[in-house]
């Protein structure tokens, strides 16, 4: 029999801290972390991996955790194509997962979802609009801005800045065939005018240089313009962009001012710290997407510090109701129509942050957020009618 001292002794012990799993998908061979891009260092594309802004949100919450008697661990698994990413959220799953994270395309982020519908699926990268319309789930959600809130964002911008004339450049790629039809959107929703619209390509083919030619491209004769909206999803062309176009105007998109979830220059609401721990931990700067899995990272911390004890279903319920904060001078929070992370957009050049979406004066009913992307009215998820 125990004696009452040594009952006592064990009585004051901390407890076991419970343990939540969770799993991060990413490419194997990501093309994205190619030498030669990241070298290129496009706004709002990768500087590094994903777990490097996730490691940075469990090491701030690493206290937090333990208070709480709680701890995540974090496995990473390379898939490599859209059938390995629904295996590996199997497998996840049937290891004791109780969240997934995609830092994956489109389509391998919807077979993961797919695969194990009872998991949360945090979408740390991919802006399609597709994932938070048409093709949403009931499980998945989005850490990074869709592609209609960056253009929403810039179209807003115009509008502050009084600069209603419009040309748009977009690329040859599918890619930027379907953002440059979510540019027009955003033209159209706010008021704006759309001069022209122009396709551009690089190519070593002397019969298409003149679709590389930004004096040719920008000529003014089908009517003037006040500003040159552009749309690379590589970000070649458009980075070559400003100071070569034929009037002496702005250029906006993916080059010039580039509406982006996170910038390094950003210095309010304590940002200026933010990015110097990552800069210090990843020897790098902090880029859009790094933003976004840091987020991803808070949100399991704060789901974990809500729900210490378990089971999975209270963290999982904590994990898509949380408030966040992300240095933006706002609580977010996830919209339960899409999915997607409420947050203020920057408009940066690389240098500085020049502004913020949502801008000064525009309203909304409920949270002026929410004029960013898509809004509840509009019912495109149909997974979460």
């Amino acid at each position: 029999m125990k004696s009452i001292g040594a009952l006592a002794l064990l009585a004051a012990l901390p407890a076991a801290a419970a343990t939540f799993k969770v799993t991060l998908l990413v490419p194997a061979d990501d093309t994205r972390l190619e030498r030669s891009r990241v070298e290129r260092a496009v706004l709002g594309q990768p500087g590094g991996p994903a777990t490097d802004g996730l490691g940075m949100a469990l090491a701030d919450g690493k206290f937090e955790l333990e208070s709480a008697g709680a701890k995540v661990e974090l496995a990473t698994v390379e898939v490599a194509d859209a059938a390995a990413a629904r295996t590996a959220a199997v497998a996840a799953e049937k290891a004791g997962a109780v969240a997934l994270l995609t830092d994956l395309p489109a389509a391998w982020a919807l077979a993961a979802a797919d695969a194990a519908p009872k998991l949360p699926a945090l979408n740390l990268s991919e802006t399609s609009d597709a994932l938070r319309g048409a093709d949403c789930r009931r499980n998945l959600y989005h850490l990074i801005p869709s592609e209609r809130m960056r253009a929403d964002a810039l179209a807003q911008s115009l509008v502050a800045r009084k600069w209603s004339g419009v040309l748009l450049l977009t690329g040859p790629s599918a890619a930027d065939q379907a953002r440059g039809a979510v540019a027009q959107a955003a033209i159209k929703r706010y008021g704006l005018k759309l001069v022209g619209s122009k396709p551009f390509k690089l190519s070593a083919d002397p019969r298409e240089r003149d679709l590389a030619n930004p004096l040719l491209l920008t000529n003014p004769s089908g009517g003037t313009y006040d500003v040159v909206w552009v749309v690379d999803s590589d970000g070649e062309f458009a980075q070559m962009l400003p100071y070569r176009i034929a009037l002496p105007r702005p250029v906006v998109g993916d080059g010039g001012l580039v509406p982006v979830a996170w910038s390094p220059k950003f210095e309010r609401f304590g940002a200026p710290q933010v990015a110097r721990r990552f800069a210090k931990a990843a020897k790098r700067p902090m880029a859009a997407p790094d933003w976004a899995s840091w987020m991803a990272g808070k949100a399991l911390v704060a789901a974990a510090t809500a729900a210490p004890k378990g089971p999975a279903a209270a963290f999982q319920k904590a994990l898509v109701e949380v408030e966040l904060d992300g240095s933006k001078g706002v609580e977010m929070s996830f919209r339960p129509w899409d999915g997607q992370l409420r947050q203020p957009v920057l408009l940066s050049d690389g240098q500085a942050v020049i502004g913020t979406a949502p801008i000064d004066g525009l309203l909304h009913p409920k949270n002026n957020l929410d004029t960013l992307g898509n809004d509840a009215p509009e019912k495109l998820c149909k997974a979460r009618s």
